[in-house]
């Protein structure tokens, strides 16, 4: 007779494995820089900026504008435009030397880039955002004269401005705000609190064009807040940035037919 089995050499029944923990919305931002390091982009960018606005300055009253003080040289439009693009370059170098500092890291991909499939429904919420900013600003007191008026004195001024502000302007904010300083914020004080914080950094950098009124500061706040929401649920700074360049692109198209296409921008001030 064939002796009972022995239980104790019976098999064990097969554990199920423990699905890992989800990671929290803060966990998910862990960027490869330091808020030390945002800071230092910072710096840059208003060192550099205003290094290059003097040299232009300087360059552009030899050659240009003998007759005219320094400090008024340094007033052009233009020249703070062309100052402001070359800091940007200066800039735009420094983030990617950040992030290509570790050896196989791709920069898009560590930004959180990721360019959405559907970029048409991003270009047309940012012709929304644009139009129902634009409501929001009736109720709200907006100064007739701003300091960025200056850049719509002539024609080819209010072309060079509208460019760069469907260009430029986008991509490197974009890049600073919800792709360096939100991940940031985020991962060390959450999701919430980085939202809050970038949209008011984005909207404080403008203040100086719009006068600090609080007016015009408080829509360029709802801009940034709807910009860095969708940077933290769709995880894409691309998506912001279309959305962006639509916006801006969408007051341009408003300033040139107010206009009659940038021949007549005193219009503007009627």
């Amino acid at each position: 007779m064939s002796s009972p089995p022995n239980p104790s050499f019976a098999p064990a029944p097969p554990s199920t494995p423990e699905p890992p923990p989800l990671p929290s919305p803060a966990d998910s931002e862990n960027p490869s820089w330091s808020g030390w390091e945002v800071l230092q982009i910072v710096a840059l960018a208003l060192v550099s900026i205003s290094v290059f606005l003097l040299v232009v300055a300087v360059a552009a009253r030899r050659w240009l504008f003998p007759n005219l003080p320094l400090v008024e040289v340094a007033k052009i439009p233009l020249l703070t435009v062309v100052a402001q693009l070359l800091g940007y370059l200066m800039v735009l170098g420094f983030m990617v030397s950040l992030v290509k500092r570790r050896p196989g890291i791709s920069f898009w991909r560590e930004i959180r880039w990721n360019w959405p499939k559907n970029a048409s429904v991003y270009l047309l919420a940012g012709v929304a955002l644009s139009f129902g900013l634009q409501a929001v600003a009736h109720f709200l007191p907006m100064p007739k004269e701003l300091p960025i008026d200056r850049f719509f004195q002539t024609s080819s001024e209010a072309w060079v401005l509208s460019f760069f502000g469907v260009t430029v302007a986008p991509f490197m904010e974009e890049l600073f705000f919800r792709g360096f300083l939100y991940p940031v914020l985020a991962r060390r004080l959450g999701v919430v609190i980085g939202v809050l914080l970038t949209a008011a950094g984005f909207g404080l950098i403008h203040a100086p064009q719009l006068g600090r009124a609080w007016g015009p500061v408080l829509v360029v706040f709802l801009v940034g807040l709807a910009l860095t929401i969708t940077r933290a649920v769709k995880k894409s700074v691309a998506a912001g940035m279309l959305i962006h360049i639509a916006y801006n692109g969408t007051l341009s198209l408003l300033i040139f037919g107010a206009s009659d296409g940038f021949r007549h921008l005193e219009k503007l001030n009627q």
